[in-house]
């Protein structure tokens, strides 16, 4: 039996032109789908994969209607021959698998899809040494600008506790946390070596405070 598979990017468009070449070209059954090609999950694909048996065919008027890439083509005729089924496209006769240059195909396919990955890959690196060259900063961007860290250490110093900290800025737990290490403070150049130590014991204290409340009221009771 011949399975055709017809995919549109939107609803805005047409499927009968895909509609009526696989009809022409035999398929009993045509899956059909309006869903980005983007997008991973292609519900009606799957389906159509399913329902192969061995000796089947699924067909498609072109293979860019099927995959998102080489790579994602060499799965998916991966997942068709593991169904004992094979594969043609109307608009490419060579991807054929259910010649007996079936194996050619996918070795040649298998080679595009690496050439096609190292290609990526090298503009990949070339825009960001470009885009460093330029200033642009890579990472995660900070959960507090500067002037909310310099806050933040202040309050913390004048004896707030890193949830009452957190609360106040809007932001996690551990976000303060990491922000009163000692490494963090010597890299915004508020903490000298020789109080390292006093604040690593103060952050130690306070980490405690936060999860001991009768550790907590016997600090306060000291201070006040």
């Amino acid at each position: 039996m011949i399975y055709g598979y017809a995919r549109v990017s939107s609803n805005g468009q047409d499927l009968a032109q895909q509609l009526a070449q696989l009809d022409a070209a035999g398929c009993t059954k045509v899956y059909r789908e309006k869903i980005s090609g983007a997008t991973a999950e292609r519900p009606q694909l799957k389906r159509a994969i399913g329902a192969l048996d061995a000796s089947d065919v699924l067909m498609v008027t072109s293979t860019d209607r099927l995959a998102r890439n080489t790579r994602d083509l060499l799965n998916i005729l991966h997942a068709v021959k593991e169904a004992g089924a094979g594969f043609r496209s109307i608009a490419e006769p060579m991807v054929d698998t259910t010649s007996q240059f079936a194996d050619v195909i996918i070795a040649v396919l298998g080679v595009a899809a690496s050439y096609e990955r190292h290609r990526i890959t090298e503009r990949t690196a070339a825009g960001r040494v470009q885009a460093k060259a330029r200033g642009v900063k890579f990472g995660r961007r900070a959960a507090l600008t500067p002037h909310q860290q310099s806050e933040a250490l202040q309050r913390l110093t004048a004896g707030d506790t890193q949830r009452t900290v957190a609360a106040l800025l809007g932001v996690s737990q551990a976000t303060i946390s990491r922000l009163a290490t000692p490494t963090a403070q010597r890299t915004m150049g508020v903490l000298s070596p020789s109080t390292e130590a006093w604040s690593q014991a103060a952050l130690d204290a306070g980490n405690r405070a936060d999860h001991d409340p009768e550790y907590a009221n016997e600090i306060g009771k000291r201070l006040f």
